[in-house]
């Protein structure tokens, strides 16, 4: 299997990813606009190797070869002779769609071009290129290096050896897959996760039950690891926000329409544990 990969945008999401394909053994080029974004991410995977090295899952030697594997550029070129490209950009769909017809135009013959969005339609994204074939979703989860899956997404006309290197490649950072084989928008886990939230926070909004027993209601009668406001507040208010909009956007139903209060709280800034405030305190 080729191992060079470039990963183009060096947030949360994209040093993750870069970081679990170095420790997989993949040459990787860390892409973003600026140095001080650049910086975040390196800090980010140097961060979050030291833990794994204090837990004892990693050693050290095995941490700095992976930090040693990651190049970080502002040059878009640096992609050119990537084998995978993965785009991790902001979720913006005229963003995205821009970025295919750049990398299209620039990468080599034969190389697959990935996004890792979680809720825009890979065929919408793989018509800006001229090669909608080699055109993939995917679609890791936060934080990257912990979570276990990644969902595989087909465009319209996505080839079997593109998804088949997709697999490969997820595979190889010790992830699960599923393949999401209709491209609806949203695809499977993020229509399942914001139907939930959604219904999560206009319970909470209409006074019928407190964020912690909404949480605790689901992590304890159906099991879940975390509830639907945690998970906003872990995965960032503002990124489900983008995430149900897209969906209500394609489909119009009900059920995917961001609340009101959701949209305050992104107005507000209190999008979850990053910036301190969520549905919780941190």
């Amino acid at each position: 299997m080729a191992r060079k990969l470039a990963v183009v945008g060096a947030g949360l999401m994209g040093s993750g990813i870069a970081q679990v394909s170095a420790l997989a053994g993949w040459d990787v080029v860390l892409r973003d606009l600026t140095d001080r974004e650049l910086g975040r991410g390196r800090d980010a995977v140097a961060g979050s190797l030291a833990r794994f090295v204090a837990k004892e899952k990693l050693t050290e030697d095995q941490a700095e070869v992976a930090m040693a594997r990651i190049i970080t550029t502002t040059d878009l070129d640096a992609a050119a002779d990537a084998d995978l490209v993965v785009e991790a950009v902001f979720e913006d769909v005229d963003t995205k769609r821009e970025l295919f017809r750049t990398l299209d135009g620039l990468v080599r013959d034969g190389a697959v071009l990935a996004s890792n969005t979680s809720a825009i339609p890979i065929t919408k994204l793989a018509a800006a290129t001229g090669r909608p074939e080699a055109v993939v979703g995917t679609h890791f989860f936060s934080p990257v290096p912990m979570m276990p899956l990644c969902e595989l997404v087909r465009g319209l006309r996505t080839s079997d050896e593109t998804l088949a290197v997709a697999r490969e490649f997820a595979e190889s950072t010790g992830k699960t897959c599923v393949v999401v084989n209709r491209d609806v928008a949203g695809f499977v886990t993020t229509r399942l996760i914001t139907a939930l939230v959604v219904e999560a926070i206009r319970l909470y909004e209409s006074g019928v039950a407190t964020a912690e027993d909404i949480d605790t209601a689901c992590r304890l009668g159906f099991g879940h690891t975390m509830g639907p406001l945690a998970t906003a507040d872990l995965t960032g208010v503002d990124v489900l926000a983008r995430a149900t909009e897209n969906v209500y956007a394609e489909t119009r139903d009900e059920k995917f329409a961001p609340p009101e209060l959701m949209r305050r709280m992104v107005e507000a800034g209190r999008i979850g544990r990053k910036s301190g405030h969520g549905f919780y305190s941190y």
